[in-house]
């Protein structure tokens, strides 16, 4: 059985840092890309960094370009994202997601394309 689960979110005061975790189960994670996605009230869900299948390449929104960092441990079959300087906006349910990418010369997919999904995990950014 597949199975993302997300841990880490919590309330942090503007500034502040959070590290996310997403644990996967039931698939070989190093054959898939894992992209971070976020999805605040009344908003569509969007992509905040991803990562390929063995690590070397990612990539982040314009939004949080040195502010976060992704990265992934294959042997404890998890992925992890560093938020640092958190701004409010930068609130909302964060998901991880995972695309089977052996073959595939992206690193980043759309929302549709990514196969598993975990259950999300709250961030919220105020004083």
């Amino acid at each position: 059985q597949v199975q993302l689960v997300e841990s880490g979110g919590d309330l942090v005061q503007p500034g502040g840092s959070l590290k996310l975790s997403c644990a996967t189960s039931g698939f070989i994670l190093d054959r898939y890309a894992i992209g971070w996605f976020r999805q605040a009230p009344g908003k569509e869900r969007e992509g905040v960094s991803c990562i390929s299948s063995n690590g070397v390449i990612t990539n982040y929104a314009d939004s949080v370009k040195g502010r976060f960092t992704i990265s992934r441990d294959n042997v404890k079959n998890t992925v992890y994202l560093q938020m640092n300087s958190l701004k409010p906006e930068d609130a909302g349910v964060y998901y991880c997601a995972a695309r089977y990418a052996v073959g595939s010369g992206y690193v980043c997919y759309t929302v549709p394309s990514y196969e598993y999904w975990g259950q999300g995990t709250q961030v919220t950014v105020s004083s």
